[in-house]
């Protein structure tokens, strides 16, 4: 029954004294941004996407790997143009004789692109740039979730050490009453030296939290090149909803694969086209003594000691390998959506379960756990357990807040769709606003 008693008072202790009442806030601050049914996009979540995410974003775009694919994309443009410039330039030719009758002989030539290079050659550089478009799409989306990832963390670890440094102002005020109580005989000196125990532990646990945000600091810092940047918990929009896109060829992460097919079957008729007998057409102009010559001309390469059969073979095979390639991806693509959507409920449904035990119904009745201890209802023994209790079931509420960021973050960066999601919710933000 006792046990049963700390279970419920599991957080009371921290309404015993004026110290502990930071605690009480900052679980406040917590509860804010923990949803009572489900976690679904709503007017506040825009509205904290929008207070913070602009700055984000506008440091982000300002790295300069993100500042290289801008080249890169200009590259593309310039390739597609060069692809499009005609494939065989004119040929002039000059000739002079001397003879008895001096000879002058002027030609132009100009070969024909009779088996469409050109064409081809477009074709692919349009291609080759869809793919660097898909390619830079995806790699932004995984650099942004990485790097949300890193401000998620920074995040977590701040509200651990807050929580780990109120723990231990409160097991030191805790221990001035402890000795107190001492003095007038009201408790044991083993039980003091439990409390001794108990500050000597919050106090190891402040120091390892304070050196885990010292680390999630670095990761921001070496993501962004900066520590302080502005962001707010965005619980409330991690939902299966917000990210169920249908894995298609349309999806960035599989775009690429896509078109890498497309391009080897553009790549077989650039082999045909490449290998075909282009012919030359010329036209010369001759002045032997007196005479006034004109000629035209036409040549075809001949191709019989080599018809190019092999290379036509091998460019065709690689469009199976292109279309393996892509199916093996929609594979993984598609098991990583199931695990997703497998995972996302089941850590939603946990927090759902913390957030109304420990942060909810909990809460009401523990305030009075530190003044049962202080009059003696409960020995001291229990009282830290309860204190313990509360401390795992705190961290695991930060746990489970972790591995839901994580879980989305990953999923929204390998699809290549978060920052399409992120843009659009600034949008729907500008619009209601507007309204």
């Amino acid at each position: 029954m006792k046990k049963t008693m700390i279970a419920t008072l599991l957080l009371g202790y921290l309404a015993g004294s004026a110290i502990t009442s930071q605690a009480i806030a900052a679980e406040a601050d917590l509860m804010a941004a923990v949803p009572t049914s489900q976690l679904s996009v709503s007017n506040s979540s825009l509205a904290q996407f929008n207070d913070w995410l602009p700055q984000v974003m506008s440091r982000f775009n300002a790295l300069p790997e993100i500042q290289a694919q801008s080249a890169r994309r200009q590259q593309a443009q310039l390739s597609i143009q060069a692809a499009d410039r005609a494939v065989y330039n004119p040929e002039l030719g000059m000739n002079y004789q001397n003879a008895t009758d001096d000879t002058y002989t002027l030609d132009i030539s100009q070969t024909i692109d009779w088996g469409d290079k050109r064409g081809v050659a477009t074709r692919k550089a349009l291609l080759e740039s869809e793919i660097l478009l898909s390619d830079i799409t995806l790699e932004r989306s995984q650099m942004l979730a990485e790097r949300l990832q890193a401000l998620a963390n920074q995040g977590q670890a701040k509200k651990a050490l807050q929580f780990q440094q109120q723990q231990f102002k409160r097991a030191k005020a805790q221990l001035s009453i402890a000795r107190q109580r001492v003095e007038v005989g009201d408790i044991s000196a083993v039980e003091l030296q439990l409390m001794e125990l108990e500050v000597a532990s919050n106090a190891a646990d402040y120091a390892l939290a304070e050196q885990a945000s010292i680390a999630a600091d670095g990761a921001v810092l070496g993501l962004f090149g900066e520590v302080e940047l502005p962001f707010a918990d965005f619980l409330n929009a991690l939902s299966i909803q917000s990210s169920k896109i249908e894995v298609s060829p349309e999806l960035p992460a599989l775009k690429s694969a896509y078109q890498q097919v497309l391009v080897a079957r553009v790549a077989v008729k650039q082999a045909k086209a490449e290998t075909a007998a282009d012919p030359t057409i010329s036209l010369s102009a001759e002045r032997e003594g007196n005479e006034n010559k004109v000629g035209v001309g036409v040549s075809i390469p001949l191709q019989f000691r080599n018809n190019y059969s092999e290379v036509i073979a091998v460019a065709n095979e690689g469009i199976t390998i292109a279309e393996q390639t892509y199916l093996a991806k929609e594979r993984v693509l598609l098991q990583q959506q199931k695990q997703f959507s497998l995972s996302l409920p089941r850590l939603t449904k946990r927090y759902q379960d913390w957030s109304e035990l420990v942060l909810t119904s909990g809460s009401e009745a523990a305030k009075n756990l530190a003044q049962l201890w202080q009059t003696g209802d409960i020995n001291t023994s229990d009282y830290l357990q309860s204190q313990r209790q509360m401390s795992n079931s705190y961290l695991a509420g930060l746990d489970l807040e972790s591995a839901l960021y994580e879980n989305w973050l990953t999923w929204m960066g390998t699809s290549g769709q978060l920052e399409f999601y992120l843009n659009r919710q600034l949008s729907q933000t500008a619009r209601s606003t507007i309204k």
